[in-house]
Parts: structure tokens; C-alpha cells; sequence
């Protein structure tokens, strides 16, 4: 369907000014949510370094080194979601969203490494032994990181969902897995301190180890399936699909064609919708961009495509009743 930007006149420009204004908004709010993320991985890694070097813990410094992936990951998310907000140019005719889903998946592999070397850390000090000492500080330095990662997560999956944001979601997944691996640590070293069974503490590292892995393979894959443009999930299908039939009292007579994808925060639609015989071509470009309104009201960050058609492309079984 032809662009708004035809019209030429300014109630157009105006409203695609308006219509850019929540887009900015929540551009700001994933470089602000990244930001938050970096500063406070960085802290709680210099906690969890001072730590494990006091008490000797493998598994505290196997999480000074999860938490160092996660500021990497942060790093990457924090960059990801810059280069997304640059508008489409020359050579990006759809735009940059890809660049958060790219770097999801980079995220999702970055824990996938880190697990490995967890792994091999905890298996060394399972066959070489470990003494831990200074158990108290391990103990108070995990707790306030468990407590830490699990507020800054939560918060973070919320700005996620608000902005529709693939890279802050995996960076938020990485914070709370690394809450939870954290409570893992505070479980074993708290049985160390009360039974004296030092292979506990590698035993729980290798624990975190699989946690690790089953977080970065469900990053990993989900962003692959963005990546090779997968359909929207069904219940979004659905939002487009009673958009449409929703005009047809207003001479829309079928639709076919509908395809749909998504990059970073935005959704695209593509499909063909006929009109009633004897619509002219103004009235039909007219109700099509009623419609398209419609279901970017509907879908948050949609970009939405119409063709229009006459009635006699209906084809068998695709006309709205």
C-alpha cells in the first residue's frame, strides 16, 4: 500500500511525529535500564572477586566469573539497544532492531562458554580438594548479591516487557539466573560452615554450572527463531486477524497473504485485503489506512503493510462472513 508520506502535507508529518514521540521514549528507557545493568554487575563482581579470595570458595569465584559474563552480556545489551534506535538509512531500509535479537543470541552463547569453564574450575577442585576459610564473609557478600541481582532482574524484565526489548530480556534472564545460582552458593556454603564438608562447595559450582546452561541454550535458541523471522506467536495473530474482520461492515471483503515477523522491539505485517465490488481506489486507500491504524493500535511496535485488492482476488474459504 502506498506510503502515508504521499499525502505531503503537514497533518501527516505531524502525526508521524506523534506517532515516533513513545517510540523515542522507549528507546531511552532500554539505554537507560542497559546502563543500570553494567554499573551494577560491575559492583557485586569486585564483591564476589574480594570474596572468593578470602574464603578460598570455588564456587564464589566461578560466580565472580558468572557475573563477569553478565557484565559482558550487559555491555553487549547496552550497545545492541543503542545501534537498534538508529532510524532506518540507505542501507537498513527495515531499520537496526535486529542488532538487540543478534545480540541475544550472542548473550545466550557467552553463557553457554561460561558455563563451560565453571565447570572445568569446579571439577578441579573436586579432584584436587579445596579448604574454605572466612565462611561468614563468603556467607553476608553472596546474600547481598542474591538480594541485589534478584531486585535489579525484576526490574529489568519489566522495562523488557514495556519496551519490548529482546537484548534487556536476556540480560535480565542472566541476572536472575545469576540470583539464583547465587542462593545455590549461599545454600552450600552455609552446609560447609555447618557440616565441614568442603566438596560440597565445587559440587554446588558444577550444580550452577547446568543452570547456566539450560538459561543460555533458551536465550540462544529464542533468538535464533526471531532471527530467521519465525510468525508472531498465535495470540498476536489473533489481535491482527479480529482487526480485520472487524471491518467488515466498511466494504472489506477478505484477506490472504498475512505475513508476520518481528526484529528487536518491532513487528512486521505484510498481507492482501479485498474490497467489496464497486469500492473506488481513494475509499479503499482510505478504510486500508483506518485498518492499519487499527492493528498498530492493537500490536504495540507494529509496522504494518497493506495491498489492496478487488473482490474477485478473494480466494475459496477467505472470504469474511
Amino acid at each position: 500500500m502506498a506510503g502515508r508520506a504521499l499525502n505531503g502535507d503537514k497533518t501527516a508529518a505531524a502525526a508521524s511525529d506523534a506517532a515516533h514521540a513513545p517510540e523515542a521514549t522507549r528507546d531511552h528507557a532500554r539505554s537507560r535500564a542497559a546502563t543500570l545493568s553494567i554499573i551494577s554487575n560491575t559492583a557485586l563482581i569486585a564483591l564476589k572477586i574480594v570474596a572468593g579470595v578470602l574464603t578460598g570458595s570455588v564456587a564464589i569465584l566461578t560466580e565472580a566469573l558468572h557475573s563477569g559474563i553478565d557484565l559482558l552480556a550487559s555491555f553487549i545489551a547496552y550497545f545492541s539497544v543503542r545501534r537498534a534506535e538508529e532510524p532506518a538509512d540507505a542501507s537498513h531500509r527495515y531499520g537496526h532492531e535486529k542488532f538487540e535479537n543478534a545480540a541475544a543470541a550472542a548473550e545466550g552463547m557467552l553463557i553457554l562458554a561460561g558455563s563451560a569453564v565453571i565447570a572445568y574450575a569446579a571439577i578441579r577442585a573436586l579432584i584436587n580438594g579445596s579448604q574454605l576459610e572466612n565462611l561468614g564473609i563468603g556467607i553476608v557478600v553472596i546474600g547481598f548479591a542474591s538480594a541485589a541481582n534478584l531486585g535489579v532482574s525484576s526490574w529489568l524484565f519489566k522495562k523488557a516487557r514495556e519496551t519490548s526489548s529482546p537484548a534487556l530480556h536476556g540480560d535480565a534472564s542472566h541476572l536472575r539466573t545469576d540470583a539464583y545460582t547465587s542462593i545455590g552458593v549461599l545454600v552450600g556454603l552455609g552446609l560447609v560452615s555447618v557440616t565441614g564438608a568442603h566438596w560440597l562447595d565445587p559440587v554446588v559450582a558444577l550444580l550452577i554450572a547446568l543452570a547456566i546452561v539450560v538459561t543460555g541454550a533458551r536465550i540462544t535458541m529464542g533468538s535464533l527463531r526471531v532471527l530467521v523471522d519465525e510468525a508472531l506467536p498465535d495470540d498476536e495473530l489473533e489481535v491482527i486477524r479480529h482487526a480485520i474482520e472487524s471491518f467488515s461492515d466498511r466494504g472489506v471483503v477478505g484477506y490472504h497473504q498475512l505475513r508476520t515477523r518481528q526484529a528487536g522491539a518491532r513487528r512486521y505485517v505484510d498481507l492482501h485485503v479485498q474490497f467489496v465490488h464497486g469500492t473506488t481506489l481513494e475509499e479503499a486507500h482510505r478504510i486500508g489506512h483506518e485498518l492499519q491504524d487499527t492493528i498498530e493500535a492493537d500490536l504495540s511496535g507494529a509496522d504494518v503493510l497493506i495491498h489492496l485488492e478487488p473482490e474477485d482476488r478473494v480466494r475459496p474459504g477467505e472470504a469474511l462472513r
